[in-house]
């Protein structure tokens, strides 16, 4: 079977527990704090820009910015899982790389939220941030499809062999045995 090299696996693992980190410490920053992140009024833009699209009062933005600190905590939660799947696939077995993917796509809609409002009131700081997430969930995306094609055409071979192993021996079983004196 051909594998995806091992520099690829470990950016994987990389990007993973970048996001496991960091989101986890930011989601229990966010969790813990009495007014859920609200107090970081530069990353907490977003939050404001979205609550004051939807109209929300501050009982509403609260929620909006404790649901964000769930959504990010999952992503971090995510993130475990895929370590802790990638660890397992070296005893043996195959990582499942979609499970990282929904995780990076919530990475993705988070991200670009994030930094709308801070290109708005041009913070280059928190768009570096948010531009260094998007690149590095783009970067884990690219590499999981990769190691996707590489498993299906694994696959692929492998069923083509086994056709024509199958139809060899169909072929060596309906012919008669040849004996050369």
């Amino acid at each position: 079977m051909r594998k995806l090299s091992s520099a690829s696996v470990a950016m994987i693992l990389a990007i993973s527990l970048y996001f496991m980190l960091s989101w986890g410490f930011d989601a229990f920053r966010m969790l813990t704090s009495p007014t859920y992140g609200l107090d970081d009024v530069w990353r907490s833009q977003f939050v404001f820009a979205i609550g004051s699209y939807l109209h929300l009062a501050p009982v509403g933005l609260l929620k909006l910015a404790a649901f964000f600190a769930i959504l990010k905590l999952a992503v971090a939660a995510i993130c475990a899982v895929h370590i802790a799947d990638r660890f397992r696939s070296l005893a043996g077995g195959k990582a499942d790389g979609e499970i990282l993917e929904a995780g990076l796509m919530l990475v993705v809609a988070i991200s670009i939220l994030s930094v709308g409002p801070a290109v708005w009131s041009q913070n280059a700081e928190l768009v570096r941030a948010g531009a260094i997430q998007l690149s590095l969930a783009a970067l884990a995306v690219a590499l999981l499809m990769l190691e996707r094609s590489y498993v299906r055409k694994d696959e692929r071979a492998e069923a083509r062999i086994e056709a024509a192993r199958t139809a060899f021996d169909e072929t060596m079983a309906r012919t008669s045995p040849r004996v050369h004196a």
